[in-house]
């Protein structure tokens, strides 16, 4: 199992355990979410945008307010990113 695959799988648990972690937990697991998704743009050659509507800023933002987010909002980022990081790496993977 590659290191990504297991980054999304422990993003999964995670977020179907958003209620048991803490604000720490939840801030290291969206910065490095945050850094896997910008490396992997980097690599497709996939631009990211400056928008407010960048999975990438929800998801600093969301890092940014840890303390403050409910359990369904953590785990609704979780998965977002979850999805960003599986789909970036289905890209990659099929790139020659």
């Amino acid at each position: 199992m590659s290191l990504t695959t297991q980054f999304i799988a422990e993003l999964i648990r995670a977020a179907n355990e958003a209620d048991k972690l803490t604000p720490f937990e939840i801030k290291r697991l969206l910065n490095r979410s945050v850094a896997t998704i910008r490396d992997m743009r980097d690599q497709t050659g996939i631009p990211g945008s400056s928008r407010a509507r960048d999975v990438v800023i929800d998801l600093q933002i969301a890092a940014a307010r840890a303390d403050a987010l409910p359990a369904d909002e953590v785990r609704d980022n979780l998965l977002d990113a979850a999805d960003i990081i599986r789909t970036l790496k289905i890209i990659l993977d099929g790139k020659p």
